[in-house]
């Protein structure tokens, strides 16, 4: 198996996979002009650090373009008998991140892997995140159970259906996942976002909010950055009227579980006023296959309708919400704006702007 990647000034060699450096935006255009695309105000901002969030690797001959995958400090823990650490908390820097990726897939166990995916056979995965390891089974009744819809998986040992036919994108993310614990949380990456809006207008955002975060000055603040922290009793948020003439790049839409309080965070990237599309950005795992991890979303609207609020039904939320493993319980609910909607008794989803951003934004700028 050959694996090379296309990042940022890096060239190793490790083992017997090749890593070599060139920018993916110059080999693969999907990627490229991220400027004359987004301007270089705080959409292009935004994008940039969304982009921050994708490798490409060639892997077995074959490119991938690898998405940062969600990953949560003990999610699917409760079955576990005992603590699934995720390294950094779910907050680290996606450059510290990619490093370890790296050298995740550079193992000789990466290899195996991917050469037990293509070995013709018929079988199931099984990943088991407690001991950060996979085994495989061919076993007939759990393949025919599989095939039923009988998923014999528990929420720390998932399994996966595949056929011998080489490894595709999802088998990567499963692997970066249930064996490096790598990965973003939603308030993570938000926080990345942020700080990266912050960090181009001139402010230092772990420095201005380490006391409101209840950060001690020797650590990292991103780590005490949660949706805990997102609430309207909080002094460095303002509550934004959810129509959508109120909305701005960098807002972050907040959706709320049963006691109203924050259980997911997603940040809008921009919004299109007359095409009526509002495109945001969020790390999840409940969502279709192909987009767990860090993945963009959108928000059909009509333009001459700016007073809609998001709790609108008439809104067109692209986002699915699917479990994260095929035949594990599904969401409860279809999609994001169901999501967002729900729980009207105690306010439903939310909107909040942070007010350290507003002068870096005005430096930065946001596109008409």
């Amino acid at each position: 198996m050959t694996l090379k990647r296309f990042s940022f000034g890096l060239s190793l060699i490790l083992s017997t996979l090749i890593l070599t450096s060139a920018r993916a935006e110059d080999d693969y255009p999907d990627y490229a002009d991220l400027v004359e695309e987004w301007g270089s105000g705080v959409e292009g901002v935004i994008e940039q650090a969304y982009r921050d969030c994708f490798r490409t690797y060639i892997i077995d001959g074959r490119v991938f373009t690898v998405r940062m995958p969600f990953a949560q400090n003990n999610e699917r823990a409760e079955l576990a008998n005992g603590e699934l650490s995720v390294q950094g908390g779910g907050k680290a820097d996606p450059q510290i991140l990619w490093t370890e990726i790296d050298g995740l897939l550079a193992s000789d166990d990466f290899k195996n892997y991917v050469e037990t995916l293509a070995d013709g056979k018929e079988k199931a995965v099984i990943f088991d995140l407690s001991e950060q390891s996979w085994s495989t089974t061919n076993d007939l009744f759990n393949l025919a159970r599989i095939k039923a819809g009988a998923y014999p998986g528990l929420p720390h040992r998932p399994f996966i259906l595949t056929h011998g036919e080489g490894i595709e994108a999802s088998d990567i993310y499963n692997y970066i996942y249930s064996i490096g614990r790598l990965g973003m949380d939603c308030s993570g990456f938000v926080w990345h976002v942020l700080s990266s809006i912050a960090r181009e207008g001139g402010l230092d955002l772990a420095r201005t909010l380490r006391k409101s975060l209840r950060a001690p000055q020797a650590s990292v603040a991103s780590l005490y950055f949660g949706t805990w922290y997102f609430k309207a009793a909080n002094k460095e948020f303002i509550k934004i009227k959810d129509q959508i003439r109120n909305l701005q790049p960098g807002d972050v839409i907040l959706f709320s579980g049963e006691d109203g309080a924050a259980v997911h965070s997603a940040v809008i990237q921009s919004i299109d006023r007359v095409a009526g599309t509002i495109r945001y950005l969020q790390s999840t795992d409940e969502a279709p296959m192909g987009d767990r991890g860090v993945h963009e979303s959108t928000i059909q609207f009509d333009p001459a309708k700016p007073e809609t609020s998001l709790k609108d039904p008439v809104l067109d939320w692209s986002q699915l919400r699917l479990s994260p493993f095929y035949g594990e319980k599904p969401s409860a609910f279809r999609d994001d704006g169901e999501r967002y909607r729900a729980f009207p008794e105690v306010g439903g989803g939310s909107v909040l702007r942070l007010k350290a951003l507003a002068k870096p934004i005005a430096r930065l700028g946001i596109r008409k």
